[in-house]
């Protein structure tokens, strides 16, 4: 266990600019796709400030530990990351998904959550290659 400690701080131990960058690339997006999850009439959060706490305290750090691993290693571990955090969401009920949403009417009501976890499990590679490029062209 210590091990898996050691790496884990190895790979959260970075320039204080680019975890700025993560941070408010990933807070942005979740509020987008909190507001578009609303417009759509899709899911949505009960309070605004957990966009900060999901997409911020959450998932940031999931991202940064799943850095500079292949793409379908990030999205494999970063779908059990969004398993859990869309089944606390709607268990604990501080996520809101709309009846006969969307995705409930193309995939089935039984396969919302899933379908979202697959969906933002995508967040892992596609947010990191993304910031790798922003935070490159930002520190040319």
């Amino acid at each position: 266990m210590s091990r898996f400690w050691d790496w884990a701080k190895s790979k959260l131990r970075i320039d204080k600019r680019l975890l700025l960058t993560y941070c408010f690339v990933y807070f942005f997006l979740g509020l987008a796709m909190n507001w578009i999850g609303m417009q759509l009439e899709i899911a949505k959060f009960d309070n605004w400030w957990q966009v900060f706490t999901c997409y911020v305290l959450y998932m940031v750090p999931v991202s940064l530990l799943l850095r500079k691993m292949p793409f379908h290693t990030q999205y494999a571990y970063g779908l059990v990351a969004m398993g859990f955090l869309e089944f606390g969401g709607y268990y604990f009920e501080t996520s809101y998904a709309y009846q006969n949403n969307l995705v409930e009417q193309i995939f089935g009501i039984r396969n919302f959550a899933l379908g979202m976890a697959l969906f933002f499990a995508l967040y892992f590679p596609l947010g990191n290659w993304g910031i790798e490029k922003i935070f490159g062209t930002i520190n040319r």
